[in-house]
């Protein structure tokens, strides 16, 4: 999916609402349990009920790894699901790979070639050689942790080197490597206050924010900092919506969560957009 695919959708929408689909089995409706598939089904429901309202959905890899084959088969129906039904739905691979040479090759062609997933989030921490592998797949995305939204981000993230943070340092570094036209980053909701700094080095880039509802980030704090003249958020959700019921009714009551934020952003988005 280009980037201008992915501004049709958020005008068209009026949203840029990435729906996470960390799918654990302890809290999926128990009618769910006795199916064949019960992720695959939790996640087709949530899908269903909340793709008009979404730009974006983002399997949590871990979720699914943690089953097996099982787990991974899950996660391969739900994104031929998505890529047969709702082909307009930009798809994140959350699996924040990050390795060298032929590794990272490995990983990009399992999640962007096998699995043909639109995008791929990866750890920087290994540098260039670790992240151009997945970068030489020039019709998808890599999406790179640049300040995460969680407590122990500032064990380093934030560290001075040199008179600079390390995740500027990171950021700065990395518009220098091949096909870096095709980078987006991950930057915290929870660090409202670091968005109009990350956007002085990349003013242009989509970012993908999580932390937004369970983990307490605010939605206008986020789009007052982050947002450019194009939008270039991607703001996701995940526990707050998909398990906002644990009853039968699971999808409904998602699709109300998820119509509440969609509401917000449309009111957010640039009157010129």
């Amino acid at each position: 999916m280009t980037t201008e695919q992915l501004l049709s959708q958020i005008r068209s929408k009026q949203s840029f609402l990435c729906i996470g689909l960390d799918v654990d089995l302890n809290k999926i409706p128990a009618h769910l349990q006795h199916t064949a598939d019960p992720i695959f089904e939790f996640n087709k429901a949530i899908i269903d009920a909340t793709h008009d309202l979404a730009v974006a959905y983002k399997p949590n890899m871990a979720f699914y790894e943690a089953h097996g084959l099982a787990g991974w088969q899950s996660l391969e129906k739900t994104i031929n699901y998505l890529n047969t039904n709702y082909p307009e739905q930009f798809t994140i691979a959350d699996a924040k790979r990050g390795d060298i040479g032929n590794t990272s090759t490995m990983y990009a062609k399992a999640f962007l070639q096998d699995l043909q997933f639109d995008s791929i989030t990866v750890a920087p921490y290994m540098g260039k050689d670790s992240v151009e592998p997945f970068l030489a797949f020039e019709d998808k995305h890599t999406i790179l942790l640049a300040l995460t939204s969680n407590e122990g981000a500032f064990d380093f993230q934030t560290q001075m080197l040199d008179g600079e943070e390390l995740y500027k340092k990171v950021i700065a570094t990395s518009k220098n490597w091949k096909n870096s036209r095709n980078l987006m980053y991950v930057v915290g909701a929870t660090k409202a206050e670091y968005f109009a700094e990350i956007r002085k080095l990349i003013p242009d880039s989509f970012l993908l924010v999580p932390g937004v509802g369970a983990q307490g980030g605010s939605l206008a704090e986020v789009c007052k900092y982050g947002m450019n003249s194009q939008v270039g958020l991607m703001v996701n959700s995940s526990r707050g919506i998909i398990y906002a019921s644990a009853g039968e009714d699971f999808a409904e009551k998602a699709r109300e969560e998820a119509l509440k934020l969609q509401q917000e952003m449309a009111s957010l988005l640039p009157a010129t957009f």
